[in-house]
């Protein structure tokens, strides 16, 4: 008998390989993403039950391979059966290498990642997608992700999923100018993906480590394989640099634990030194992107001893910048804070005002989180209070939940 959590960290992990194996060798993305989630869905009933096997991995390739054989001989009956299933059953020699083989040096994750991001899809639906395939994110996380509702997600990934199949893509690495189209959706994939695992938008954990350290992951294949690539470095040393904290942000219970508050003691010295690194030669490299600029607001952070040698001013001016760039409503909220703490909090609760019209984040929980903050920080305590347990009703985390309500509850008790 294996552990629940276990096998669906497992499984998980185990997603973008899987689909990758099963399409390099049969194609047909939409049918093959199908037969991988029948596949994750046995797994998810016998393995707690019996056990996890020997090779999860070919395990779930040889039953996702059978449902994919059912899959295709059912679509293509209704139209030449028998033309049709022999040419999804070509003999072994005429089809790509055994699909459950070990990955090779290009890995399967990182060539499903380009798929994924093929020109002939939207921009959204190329996001969408990926999270779904090789983020292995629910609909429901992705539609939170992108501000729209779940219903509009599950039509954009079925949409998207028809465009692979359609477009007849082989399954390799772009090279050239095909690379460079599609770098900008996987850049921003896996940037959504980073921000799931770090603050993971609902459930009883704070943190998805296993998604975070995939895009981590996948980023420094990305630059592995683009290491000229300024944005590219910038991405992996936004990612190094936040998830540098990662240990510090929750106590031993698991609840949140705010940046001013923790014990920078156990940030991961390696992971800032490398992301301080990357960014430095990035920026020196240009051009200036808005991962480069968020990576930098990440090295100020990280090198402040402690939160009251922030260098706030530093910040603001960086997000000015990146506001140039990249305006948009959540750039618009960290910016408003970095005005607060440099300029002081009726400063930044003026920007929060002109936000509030923006139907993007007006429900999202961050924007009252943050009027409690700077509400608290003008001395307003009982609207503050308001607006921690407005931003406690908005999330669907239960960490932030709890620690929004617990900062209501000390707000009440002074």
């Amino acid at each position: 008998m294996a552990d629940d959590a276990r096998v669906e960290d497992l499984l998980r992990r185990l997603v973008p390989e899987v689909l990758g194996a099963v399409v390099r060798r049969y194609g047909h993305f939409d049918l093959a993403e199908d037969a991988v989630q029948e596949a994750l869905l046995a797994a998810s009933l016998r393995w707690p039950v019996e056990g996890v096997p020997d090779s999860p991995r070919a395990w779930l390739i040889r039953v996702a391979s059978r449902r994919l054989t059912d899959l295709l001989r059912g679509e293509q009956a209704r139209r030449r059966r028998e033309d049709a299933v022999a040419r999804w059953t070509l003999p072994e020699q005429r089809v790509a290498p055994a699909a459950d083989r070990p990955a090779s040096d290009s890995d399967e994750s990182l060539i499903l990642l380009f798929l994924c991001c093929h020109p002939a899809l939207s921009p959204a639906s190329q996001i969408a997608l990926t999270l779904r395939a090789v983020g292995g994110l629910t609909t429901a996380e992705i539609a939170r992700a992108f501000l729209v509702p779940e219903a509009t997600m599950t039509r954009r990934i079925s949409r998207a999923k028809q465009g692979i199949a359609a477009s007849g893509v082989p399954f390799r690495l772009p090279s050239g100018p095909e690379c460079a189209e599609r770098l900008a959706a996987v850049l921003h994939v896996l940037y959504l993906i980073f921000n799931e695992g770090y603050a993971a938008t609902s459930g009883a954990s704070l943190q998805r480590v296993e998604l975070s350290a995939e895009a981590i992951r996948l980023a420094r294949l990305v630059h592995r394989l683009l290491p000229d690539d300024s944005e590219v470095a910038g991405l992996l040393a936004l990612m190094l640099l936040t998830d540098a904290r990662r240990v510090a942000r929750t106590g031993p219970d698991g609840a949140l634990i705010p940046m001013a508050e923790q014990d920078r003691s156990l940030w991961d010295g390696d992971s800032i030194a490398e992301g301080v690194a990357l960014v430095t030669d990035a920026l020196a490299r240009g051009p200036v992107g808005p991962y480069q600029l968020q990576a930098a607001i990440a090295a100020v952070h990280d090198k402040a001893p402690d939160a009251a040698a922030t260098d706030w001013p530093q910040i603001m001016a960086l997000y000015e910048l990146l506001l140039r760039i990249a305006d948009n409503p959540v750039v618009r909220l960290n910016h408003a804070v970095a005005v607060a703490m440099a300029r002081g909090a009726h400063a930044g609760l003026e920007l929060l005002d002109e936000l509030e019209a923006d139907d993007r984040i007006a429900g999202d929980h961050r924007l009252q989180a943050v009027r409690g903050h700077l509400l608290e920080m003008a001395g307003e305590r009982a609207a503050a209070r308001d607006s921690y347990l407005a931003a406690a009703q908005q999330t669907t985390s239960l960490p932030q939940q709890r620690y929004l309500h617990a900062q209501a509850a000390r707000l009440a008790e002074q």
